[in-house]
This record gives structure tokens, C-alpha cells and sequence, in this order.
């Protein structure tokens, strides 16, 4: 019984899988959508970036202002 269910699961998420993947494969130079934060223009427009990006500019920020105050 077992067996039998964990059978049908594994062919289930290999089908899955494939539908997922199928638009990639048939297009001519498919690829993944990038649904990370930083590949949205919208966000970007907003001033929202990634977490990581968002440390960078208030490190380099930082980085001015003691500039600034240390002169």
C-alpha cells in the first residue's frame, strides 16, 4: 500500500515537473522567469530592492557620511 502511494507520488511530481518545465523547453531561448525582487522593475521604481542591495547602498551611504564628518 505504502509502495503503491509513494509510486503514485513520484510520478505525479515528475509530471508536474514536465508541465512546469515545458514552456522552457518548447520556447526558442526559453528560460526561467527571474521572480527575485531585484529583477522587477516596478519594485526598482519604487526605491524597493533586494535585501542585499539595500545593504550595499546604506553601507556606501555610511561609508560618505563619515567621509564627510571625518574631514
Amino acid at each position: 500500500m505504502i509502495l503503491k502511494l509513494l509510486l503514485i507520488t513520484i510520478v505525479l511530481m515528475a509530471g508536474i515537473t514536465a508541465l512546469l518545465g515545458i514552456r522552457i523547453l518548447i520556447q526558442k531561448g526559453g528560460k526561467f522567469p527571474n521572480t527575485h525582487i531585484g529583477g522587477n522593475r516596478n519594485m526598482a521604481k519604487r526605491g524597493i530592492y533586494c535585501a542585499n542591495t539595500q545593504h550595499k547602498i546604506a553601507s556606501k551611504d555610511k561609508r560618505h557620511i563619515l567621509k564627510d564628518t571625518l574631514s
